[in-house]
């Protein structure tokens, strides 16, 4: 999961080589923290968070096959 949601950032932005993507396990939810370039962010948040809900939307369904929970916070 971690790899798909670099690999849909580095897609977005300028600076791919400033995305980072850390895994935190929790017991019932895994939370993926994403962090890019500054001058980045709002590419990866998209018009109104559209960008945003979409990965999340990625997540989710790829959380159902694998039975886990995933949620993704985007680091300033």
């Amino acid at each position: 999961m971690k790899e798909l949601v670099e690999e849909i950032a580095k897609a977005l932005v300028d600076h791919p080589e400033q995305v980072s993507v850390r895994s935190v396990e929790g017991e019932q939810v895994t939370v993926l923290e994403l962090r890019v370039a500054p001058d980045d962010l709002g590419k990866v948040i998209g018009r109104q968070g559209r960008t945003a809900k979409s990965i999340r939307t990625l997540l989710g369904a790829a959380g159902m096959k694998l039975k886990k929970r995933f949620t993704l916070e985007i680091l300033e």
